[in-house]
Formats: structure tokens, sequence, C-alpha cells
């Protein structure tokens, strides 16, 4: 992990994600903690993802999601150099 954001204040956060216990749960606190904005910012993103590796192409990620070349070039990096966590997750849901 980039250990500029390995910090106690991140790592508080993250213990704090792991008591959730359901879905609902995790609504109320990311409604808190979260703009509208950030939380469809991050779905989009994980959206990009799944896209990305069911091998759809940019035009198509773009037109179904929204998001701009910029977001999925991004996401396309962390797929390819990144800590394999989208990867941990798809693995899991």
């Amino acid at each position: 992990m980039n250990k500029k954001i390995r910090t106690k204040e991140v790592e508080a956060l993250f213990e704090a994600i792991l008591t959730l216990k359901d879905q609902e749960e995790c609504f109320r606190f990311f409604e808190d903690l979260c703009t509208a904005g950030e939380l469809l910012s991050l779905s989009q993103r994980l959206q990009v993802a799944k896209m990305l590796r069911g091998k759809s192409t940019y035009l198509e990620i773009a037109e179904a999601t929204g998001a701009s070349t910029a977001t999925i070039s991004r996401v396309n990096r962390a797929l390819s150099y990144g800590e394999d966590g989208y990867d941990l997750v798809f693995e899991r849901i």
C-alpha cells in the first residue's frame, strides 16, 4: 500500500468499516461519511473495473457508466499495477 495513505487515521477508518455488519449499516455509515458524489464516484470505479475485467472497451464503459476516459484509464492502471484490491473483492462477490 502507498505509504502516504498508511496512517493511523486511515487504519482507524478501515477498522470502523470492518465493524459494519450488513449493507444497511454500510449505507448509514457511508451516507454520513461521504457526499453523494463521492459515493457515486466510488461505485462508478468499481463498475468500471468489473467492465474492464470483462474485456469491455473504453467506449462501452464510458457509455454504460458515464465515466471519463481519464477515470477508466486510472482504474485500468490500478488493475494492472495496483495492489490487486479489485481482484480480491471480485473473487469474493
